[in-house]
């Protein structure tokens, strides 16, 4: 049939009809809200790339989980500032290192909210770089040995699931073997499956202290233009026990979003990095456009591509515009 017996707009009309026929719902479950832990007390420092984010010492870190965890949002991920940084990245592993004191002290006072623990080396290593450096270059292999002892150290902790980040070769089996040695074999891998080199990550920079002292991150993550070898990546991980596989940034890769929800069927998470929030931060401040119509348009528009998970800045807000 066609017009003017076929009219679409009838199921437009109001928004009940517009409810009862909605294909994607975006839910609070779906969020995973990024927070940044600094050494010292009392210490909430605002992140002035990221309006409304800030760097926390432990005791407002606490606060704001609870605070999280009352709009329902099922889960954090954590991101550490260490005191001091040296070229192994030592805090990351450290039995007192901040996150593994942070880790303790949610599941402690807050027990019931899922910790997710970032796990790489670019905020611990004093020349800004997610490895160990030889010959001024990353070298991988070494690198599997540090994130492997660094994931132990934060399950030990108590962290529910740990998010290696690092892009390095065989980074997921290397993790799953420590774990299950370990006696961990429950704690569940997010891997950082197809991470792009891409710009959208500047505000992150200011936030975890992590720019590169030289060079920069394209040997390691993946090149922008590629989609095939984004499968590959994910595949991979699949392979070496990964239990939710990610794709990174959100909105200039939805298409690889898509794709990975049709060839693989693990839980597809997707991170609406920093870059993306502050855009739109940027837009609304000055006028440009409704900020919390365009937060919600851009996380529907990421779950709408596929993604079962949405690790985003906007998860407090999302989940509080969702409530009215």
């Amino acid at each position: 049939m066609f017009f003017p017996a076929n009219r679409p707009r009838r199921l437009r009309k109001n928004e009940n009809f517009r409810r009862m026929v909605r294909e994607t719902r975006l839910s609070v479950d779906d969020l995973v809200f990024p927070l940044f832990v600094t050494a010292g007390k009392n210490v909430k420092k605002p992140i002035s790339a990221m309006p409304g984010n800030y760097q926390m010492s432990v005791d407002h870190i606490v606060k704001e989980v609870k605070m999280t965890k009352d709009l329902g949002i099922p889960a954090i991920l954590l991101f550490g500032l260490p005191a001091k940084k040296d070229e192994r990245g030592s805090g990351a592993y450290a039995r007192d290192g901040i996150i593994q004191r942070t880790v303790s002290e949610i599941k402690e006072k807050v027990p019931d909210i899922l910790v997710i623990t970032d796990l790489c080396l670019c905020e611990y290593t004093s020349h800004g770089h997610c490895g160990m450096i030889k010959k001024s270059e990353v070298d991988n292999d070494t690198t599997l040995d540090v994130l492997a002892e660094t994931a132990v150290s934060q399950a030990r902790a108590g962290a529910d699931m740990v998010a290696p980040s690092a892009m390095m070769d065989g980074q997921v089996q290397a993790v799953r073997e420590a774990l299950d040695e370990e006696g961990f074999e429950e704690v569940p891998i997010m891997a950082y499956s197809a991470k792009y080199a891409s710009c959208f990550y500047g505000p992150f920079r200011e936030a975890a202290e992590s720019a590169p002292q030289f060079g920069d991150r394209k040997a390691y993550q993946m090149d922008p233009p590629n989609s095939d070898e984004a499968m590959r990546e994910i595949g991979l991980d699949v392979e070496e026990g990964a239990d939710i596989i990610m794709v990174k940034p959100a909105l200039a890769y939805l298409d690889v979003i898509r794709r990975a929800r049709e060839e693989f069927d693990l839980p597809l998470a997707a991170y609406n990095v920093s870059g993306e929030f502050s855009m739109i931060k940027a837009a609304a401040k000055l006028g440009w456009i409704d900020g919390e119509r365009a937060m919600m348009e851009v996380l529907t528009s990421i779950k709408r591509a596929g993604a079962d998970i949405i690790l985003t800045y906007f998860a407090r807000e999302a989940a509080k515009a969702m409530r009215r």
